[in-house]
């Protein structure tokens, strides 16, 4: 007999729904019971029902029911969750029951499900679930022939050299792209000495080649996982993937499916603990829609090939392998760090409308490429690109800009092994300012330190690494690492301009002491012959609140001021930005966090016996409409965001009346309000201001 129930519905839901055995000696009484006539269960009194569960997940209930009415023991309980893996076992097979027979039940199987994590880059993206299968099982753990092993040990490894070189020609790894030289390190990673030593020991031990990777593999991951160096933690999953690579290489060699075999989803959404920058390689361009990671940083290689080739990434998703089966449809909403997993229809509909309102939205953006941003009363507004990736200044020229307002100089050392020399350097920021198309860039020297450790430079371990051993200070401390990056800069912009700014200044003696490291630069680079820049420009990044106290003097030394509002926020209220418990807490529109950036505005304008520095803000408010309305109203002319925010900060602008708004912006400061959010917001409403979405 056949019947439906929901989760939740019945004696039979309840245990599906809380994923707990239930045992009764009289069903009927109970008062979750849910009556069935199909059934003919009316007969029955006692019933014990267990979850069936795979892979952690819930996809069925296997119950007995028995005439009497009788108690069910403890052993007898367990017997029936043997029995229900035993059946989860057949139903994973489909030697029990299809999955299209599944999708006919509502529920059990396949309830919707909304997972979260952490965005590594967004987009939209739909597809079918492809579950990621990192290792080849190991069927054999004991050598019969150690020289044997040692011979498959050297063909595997010969044979994934090959794969790997094969990769590095391909078309997606431009020359000198991010995603070249990570794949370059990678591939110096597999000839390690010292790895490949490793292996042979364990060999000699009496273990497998198969055996033997996998135990230097583990004994690699445990070692690095007790790491805290969050940019070391993320390259466990180059190590991982390089065993598991080479597991797959040794299975080759016993009619094991190929290394590169992957599933035939037309629209792949890969679901993986982690990935290596070689497995993703593997997956085809064309049918790879969105990847979602249980681990996953935006520092991960991962992150950083996905950026380059605009793959939608959500990290961080805990426990997702746990509840997805392969093939099951996925709606993935990267930009919100969302992931949907089976979802309904009316979740179908959403997204199907908010895709489309995105492509119209994107539509009307492009169609202000043109147009200047100006303001209705006829105030400019300078709006200039972020960027730290060479792929982000591809097509530059569409993005409607005045210049690259921000790049980060510190991803091309995070992807290498070692310190790229001035030679390399320079060639980095002649392809930059190549791609910016003749636009000014202003170049940020090294901000690593905290979450953006180098592998090959020493560092103190900080209990508060935002606020340690980190940018400038590192540059100050380490002189020969900031002089190299000024040689090069130098070199790369002979004849041309030159702007840089020094991140995480406090003082004005710090600001003072990199200036002099850049003169001394300039010395040596004339004193060789070498031609000049032929226009200087050095600024601050300011985030540290103590240096606006100095602002009046050191706006007389530099040239321009960049505020960063992200560091500058979490530091003004001593309030860690990754904390989720603080998330939101502190409002970037609150009435304290604004005075002090119209403190900022003023003493820029009065600079110079009153003709200014140029003040340009580049942190996250920048890109948002509403904050960069509320910055416009403060007197803030230059703004820097990510080529996704220009479009709707430009349509801000241009509807924007911004005599009016400084007039009412001025009179809020004096507010004692916890945030001026739903103020800044109504104001918008009320004068027409377009705040838009990208």
């Amino acid at each position: 007999h056949k019947t439906r129930l929901r989760i939740g519905e019945g004696v039979i839901g309840d245990v599906a729904a809380r994923a707990r055995p239930i045992a009764l000696s009289d069903a009927q009484t109970h008062p979750g019971f849910a009556y069935r006539p199909e059934t003919g269960e009316e007969i029955y009194h006692s019933m014990m029902g267990v979850p069936v569960l795979r892979n952690s997940r819930v996809v069925g209930v296997l119950a007995v029911q028995n005439r009497t009415r009788r108690h069910y023991t403890d052993e007898e309980v367990e017997t029936l969750q043997t029995v229900a893996m035993v059946v989860a076992e057949m139903v994973g097979s489909g030697d029990l029951v299809s999955r299209d027979e599944l999708r006919e039940a509502d529920g059990i199987a396949l309830l919707p499900l909304r997972l979260t994590g952490l965005k590594l880059h967004g987009g939209p993206a739909t597809g079918e679930a492809v579950i990621h299968r990192d290792r080849p099982r190991i069927v054999n753990v004991v050598a019969e022939d150690p020289e044997l092993e040692e011979e498959r040990l050297n063909a595997a490894l010969a044979s994934m050299y090959d794969a790997l070189d094969v990769m590095l020609s391909d078309d997606r790894l431009e020359s000198g792209s991010e995603s070249r030289e990570i794949l370059e390190t990678y591939r110096l990673i597999a000839e390690d000495r010292g790895w490949q030593r490793r292996i042979r020991e364990a060999i000699g031990e009496g273990l497998t080649a198969d055996a033997a990777v996998a135990k230097v593999q583990e004994a690699t991951s445990a070692r690095m996982a007790s790491i805290q160096d969050s940019y070391l933690r993320a390259r466990m999953a180059d190590f991982d993937d390089l065993g598991n690579r080479l597991l797959q290489h040794l299975s080759a060699s016993s009619d094991a499916p190929a290394p590169t075999a992957r599933p035939e989803a037309e629209r792949m959404i890969v679901f993986a603990r982690n990935l290596g920058p070689a497995e993703l390689l593997d997956y085809d361009a064309d049918r790879l829609c969105g990847i979602v990671l249980e681990e996953g940083s935006p520092s991960a290689h991962v992150a950083i090939m996905a950026r380059a080739m605009d793959i939608p990434v959500v990290g961080r998703v805990a426990g997702c392998l746990g509840r997805v089966e392969a093939g099951d449809p996925v709606i993935l909403d990267a930009d919100n760090a969302q992931v949907f997993v089976r979802p309904t229809e009316n979740v179908r509909t959403l997204f199907e409308t908010g895709v489309r309102d995105r492509a119209e939205r994107r539509a009307l953006y492009a169609a202000l490429h043109d147009v200047e941003p100006v303001s209705r009363d006829g105030v400019r507004i300078s709006l200039n690109q972020n960027a730290g990736l060479l792929v982000e200044l591809n097509d530059f020229s569409a993005h409607g800009v005045d210049g690259v307002g921000l790049y980060r100089t510190e991803i091309p050392f995070m992807v290498r092994q070692s310190f790229p020399d001035v030679g390399e350097q320079a060639e980095i920021y002649m392809r930059v300012l190549a791609a910016a198309e003749g636009a000014p860039v202003v170049f940020r020297t090294l901000d690593i330190g905290g979450d953006k450790a180098l592998p090959y430079l020493r560092e103190p371990k900080d209990d508060n690494p935002a606020m340690g051993w980190r940018a400038i200070r590192i540059g100050l401390d380490r002189p020969a690492i900031l002089r190299h990056q000024l040689r090069a800069m130098i070199r790369a912009t002979a004849g041309q301009s030159l702007n840089l700014m020094f991140p995480m200044i406090s003082d004005l003696a710090e600001f003072e002491t990199a200036r002099g490291l850049v003169d001394m630069e300039l010395d040596r680079a004339r004193a060789g012959g070498n031609l000049l820049p032929e226009k200087l420009s050095v600024g601050v990044m300011l985030e540290v609140p103590a240096l606006v106290w100095q602002l009046p003097a050191l706006v007389e030394r530099a040239d321009f001021v960049s505020l960063g509002s992200n560091d500058l926020l979490q530091f003004m209220f001593a309030s860690d930005r990754g904390n989720p418990r603080l998330s939101g807490r502190y409002d970037p529109l609150s009435p304290a966090f604004l005075a002090m950036v119209r403190q900022i505005v003023e003493h820029c304008r009065a600079a110079r016996s009153g003709t200014g520095v140029p003040l340009t803000v580049c942190g996250e408010m920048a890109g948002v409409p509403l904050e960069a309305m509320t910055l416009i109203g403060l007197g803030v002319r230059r703004l820097s965001m990510s080529a996704a925010a220009i479009g709707p900060v430009k349509a801000m602008v241009r509807s924007l009346d911004v005599g009016r708004l400084e007039d009412f912006a001025g009179r809020l400061l004096g507010a004692g309000e916890h945030s001026l959010r739903n103020r800044l917001a109504g104001y918008a409403r009320d004068h027409d201001v377009v705040i838009g979405q990208s």
